[in-house]
């Protein structure tokens, strides 16, 4: 028998309030801080805003782009990049943010609930 387990998605913003290769911070029902994304294509990710390294939440206002194939975003702070499909960081071993599914309904980008 599998049980599957109900997504909760929270709405964020209009899909055209994020430019392509840019991000956009967002706020959580549960208060967490989350940047959303925006590739080409249409490809939307969202990893925590939280940037470990330097301890501030600024990975919205990050540098996208592309690392050998794998999206990533450059922190503003210190430049470490993370790869926006899993979170983890491409340069200190070790260290990553949470990645969080998102989807654009309706034209509206939305969140789910947890990583």
């Amino acid at each position: 028998m599998t049980t599957s387990i109900e997504r909760t998605w929270t709405a964020v913003c209009a899909a055209g309030a994020v430019p392509e290769w840019s991000g956009v911070a967002a706020l959580l029902d549960d208060g967490s801080q989350v940047a959303i994304f925006r590739l080409p294509g249409d490809r939307w990710y969202a990893l925590s805003n939280m940037d470990p390294i330097s301890g501030a939440a600024v990975l919205s206002r990050g540098i996208v782009g592309d690392a050998g194939g794998v999206p990533v975003v450059a922190s503003p702070v210190y430049k470490e990049r993370f790869d926006l499909r899993t979170g983890a960081c491409l340069d200190v071993e070790g260290v990553s943010v949470d990645a969080y599914g998102v989807r654009v309904s309706g034209g509206v980008v939305e969140v789910e609930a947890s990583p």
